[in-house]
């Protein structure tokens, strides 16, 4: 028993392993976009052609962040190679739902920057147009990148095939119908997902203002 169970660690260990280089890379290619959603639309700069070029990457580099979602799959392998219900619940499980939430948080909040954006300039009419046009976007870039395998910087690296190829992949039926669900998953999620982090921040802003508050309160009754 004490063998099986040496054994059966020394697998979840290496199927780890092998998994922390890609979800470590997959997490670094999802944070480019939030960290440039930060420097593109929390600082006030004009919007000079440095702005727009950084605008370009970030949609480029977009699709990333909830592509992670479709990492799903790995951990049906995972499972199969690991065949242990305690080892799946309590090890695998939770680190790739960790790894995954991150990607996606990482959207919720790149797309939450620019509608902070919109509305200070004016534009808050356009947030939910924005994030619906974000979403079907990120799901053919999801699809590119899930089945054709295409990568952000093919934008740069070889356009003519991405353009060429990818809009003649996704003109099927059956791509159109995988987009459309990725696209719907893509809405739900993020509807969910804005809310609670929105929330999270407004609770966070409540507790700091309120605190000084009872802290004046309690000096003044003192003195």
């Amino acid at each position: 028993m004490k063998a099986e169970l040496i054994e059966l660690m020394a697998r979840v260990v290496q199927v780890l392993q092998i998994n922390m280089r890609w979800m470590t890379w997959n997490l670094f290619l999802a944070f480019i976009p939030l960290a440039l959603s930060i420097w593109l639309f929390r600082f006030k700069r004009g919007r000079s052609w440095v702005w727009w070029l950084g605008f370009l990457v970030f949609y480029a580099f977009l699709p990333n962040a909830p592509y992670l979602l479709t990492d799903v799959i790995h951990l049906i392998e995972d499972i199969r190679t690991i065949q242990s219900v305690w080892m799946i619940t309590l090890v695998l499980i939770p680190v790739y739902f960790l790894v995954i939430m991150a990607g996606f948080e990482a959207y919720v909040i790149s797309l939450i920057n620019v509608g902070y954006y919109l509305h200070r300039i004016g534009k808050s009419q356009w947030i939910i147009w924005m994030e619906m046009t974000t979403h079907a976007l990120c799901a053919i870039g999801i699809y590119w990148g899930r089945f054709l395998r295409f990568n952000s910087w093919d934008f740069v690296t070889q356009p003519d095939a991405l353009l060429t190829r990818g809009v003649e992949e996704i003109l099927g039926k059956q791509p159109l119908v995988i987009i459309a669900i990725t696209f719907a998953i893509l809405v739900g999620l993020h509807w969910l997902m804005k809310r609670v982090t929105l929330g999270f921040v407004s609770q966070k802003n409540k507790s700091i203002v309120i605190q000084p508050t009872s802290m004046n309160t309690n000096s003044h009754n003192a003195g």
